[in-house]
């Protein structure tokens, strides 16, 4: 398995899922992503993060809130979208 920074210096785009167990808008997220990804297919790579077991991660990003979007490619944040749903 690719290392976290791997994944995030890889050319290919990546779109980062922050989210929290214990966050209801953060459950509406999976079939969205999954018909996403559906659409995209291998252009794109989807990964999900737990603000709660990746804290370190998340500080780094500067995630306030959850459900967090971020897509990046070969390690610079291209865009950022976080939810006022759960703190």
């Amino acid at each position: 398995m690719s290392s976290f920074q791997q994944i995030l210096n890889d050319p290919k785009p990546v779109l980062i899922d922050f989210y929290a167990e214990w966050c209801g808008p953060c459950k509406m997220m999976p079939p969205i992503l999954k018909e996403l990804k559906e659409k995209m297919g291998e252009t794109l790579r989807i990964i999900k993060i737990d603000v709660d077991k990746n804290q370190q991660i998340a500080s780094k990003y500067q995630v306030r809130g959850v459900p967090t979007l971020m897509l990046m490619k070969e390690g610079s944040v291209l865009w950022k979208l976080w939810g006022d749903g759960c703190k």
